[in-house]
């Protein structure tokens, strides 16, 4: 299952020393507080925005998301462990 990663969102806008005023303009939302609600997972980013997302970002829009594995271990019949792993793509 793959996931949005908020976590690389932040991390490449801070790579490119982007404010959040900076991503918001160029996002072409109200301000940076908007910006920071998508960010922080306040507000959901939609599909249509992902391109302009990864534009402004200056990365593809597959960077976005992480796959989720979770794997079980299973000895006699019996859960004994359970793992949840993220692969970044």
């Amino acid at each position: 299952m793959k996931v949005f990663n908020l976590e690389y969102v932040k991390q490449r806008r801070q790579e490119l020393e982007m404010t959040l005023q900076e991503a918001a303009e160029a996002m072409e939302m109200k301000n940076a507080f908007t910006y920071m609600k998508y960010e922080n997972g306040t507000y959901s980013f939609k599909a249509e925005q992902l391109p302009l997302l990864a534009k402004v970002l200056k990365c593809s829009t597959e960077n976005f998301f992480v796959k989720i594995i979770t794997e079980t271990a299973i000895l006699g019949g019996v859960r004994i462990r359970e793992q949840t792993v993220k692969e970044y793509l």
